[in-house]
């Protein structure tokens, strides 16, 4: 018999209207605490509300996850409109506590809830949901579903340039003297997921060659695996966003790309103006 299975993600994943009412996906939203109070992401401030709010706030900014009752309530709801259980995809354990306390509200509950650590954000969150419901559609046990987007989160990228490094210094991620120094000299950071946290991968002169160190990591991935589509993230700087992907398309004629803007949670820390690349390899 045929399981009747939710999915349940974040904010992180940034899925747009039509991704979300095709395989009908319940989205929490995480939250900014800004010194005038909290605001769900998505539902009580938008991209562009956020940025100018950000601009316009002078002590830090900070975010939060999903309140567990809420995520307690959505379980139950669902359980008591007959699904058999629920698989719950959220931004990776490394930069939140959304994983966990996912975890810890299924054990407040009788609903089986399969919880999954992205060890990322973005854009292979999109692909790691749409990948689960194309087997459950044919038939895959959710066991299955679960170990294959496990395998996933291993093979997933997502390499970011921030414009600057104020606002990671606001965060209290980089010390003043780094971020004045990077602004005299024009030095940019690479940063990187791995093993489901940030870390900065480089240090280059100027915005082409920050570019390109992150383009090259694409291609080496390009090399040795397959990579069918690769979205060009950023923090409200769809305009340059835009120019990578022509620059990109010219270079790699045969994949597909997409923009796609990061969660505001993530523009609290990378700051407007940041841009990179994400992708997730399959095995040839």
């Amino acid at each position: 018999m045929t399981k009747k299975i939710a999915w349940i993600t974040d904010t992180a994943a940034q899925l747009d209207d039509a991704f979300i009412q095709k395989y009908n996906i319940h989205v929490l939203p995480l939250i900014v605490v800004f010194p005038d109070g909290s605001y769900k992401e998505d539902l009580d401030i938008t991209q562009k509300e956020f940025y100018k709010k950000l601009r316009e706030t002078k002590v830090p900014t900070k975010t939060s996850q999903p309140p567990i009752g809420e995520m307690v309530s959505l379980y139950e709801k669902l359980q008591s409109e007959g699904y058999d259980a629920a698989i719950t995809l959220h931004v990776s354990s490394g930069i939140s506590g959304t994983f966990e306390s996912s975890q810890a509200a299924a054990k407040m509950t009788d609903f089986k809830v399969y919880s999954i650590d992205s060890k990322i954000g973005s854009f292979p969150m999109l692909k790691m949901i749409e990948r689960g419901n194309e087997m459950l559609k044919k038939g895959s046990d959710v066991e299955i579903v679960v170990s294959e987007i496990e395998e996933m989160t291993k093979n997933s990228k997502l390499v970011f340039v921030p414009a600057n490094l104020n606002q990671l210094h606001r965060s209290g991620r980089v010390s003043g003297t780094q971020a004045f120094l990077s602004q005299l000299l024009n030095i940019k950071i690479i940063i990187s997921f791995e093993n489901g946290k940030t870390l900065m991968k480089e240090k280059v002169r100027a915005n082409k060659r920050a570019k390109n160190n992150v383009t090259e990591m694409l291609r080496t991935d390009i090399a040795k695996s397959a990579i069918p589509e690769v979205a060009i993230i950023h923090c409200n700087n769809n305009h340059d966003a835009e120019i990578w992907k022509q620059e990109l398309m010219v270079e790699f004629p045969v994949l597909k790309f997409r923009v796609v803007a990061l969660s505001i949670c993530v523009g609290v820390h990378a700051g407007e103006g940041t841009t990179g690349l994400s992708w997730v390899s399959y095995s040839e």
